[in-house]
């Protein structure tokens, strides 16, 4: 498994009339999260675009267990839990306070897809020998 940990203040426009998050930025959230997470590994989206590979969100899914309020620092843990195999990548996201409460958890679809053809493609090899090592038994 990989795991990598960002961390984000939440700004007031983030926020509704109640000075909780609005569910709808946790997408974004999840992005930097999911941006963070594959710089770690040493790739940016322009990297990726570069080997010929674009990454569209096809699915997501959010819990929303406790809020998130304005000049929170929020954590944002992203996982990748299985090493894929196929053209689909999947993170698993967690959000928590500065308590250690956990906030929201999400799960994010991402496929690769060929630049040129727009069609869905295996990882690029130069990410998935950055991230074979943390799945070795």
């Amino acid at each position: 498994m990989y795991e990598h940990t960002t961390n984000l203040r939440v700004r007031y426009a983030e926020t509704d009339q109640m000075d909780i998050v609005y569910y709808g930025n946790y997408a974004q959230y999840f992005e930097v999260g999911r941006a963070e997470c594959i710089r770690g590994l040493g790739f940016t989206y322009k990297d990726m675009e570069a080997m010929g590979c674009k990454m569209p969100v096809v699915e997501m899914h959010a819990q929303f267990l406790r809020p998130a309020h304005y000049d929170d620092l929020i954590t944002i843990k992203t996982q990748l839990r299985e090493l894929p195999d196929t053209h689909q990548i999947t993170f698993h996201h967690e959000v928590y306070n500065e308590r250690k409460k956990l906030l929201t958890v999400g799960r994010v679809v991402l496929f690769f897809i060929d630049i040129e053809s727009k069609k869905r493609i295996k990882m690029p090899p130069q990410f998935k020998s950055k991230l074979e090592s943390f799945f070795e038994s």
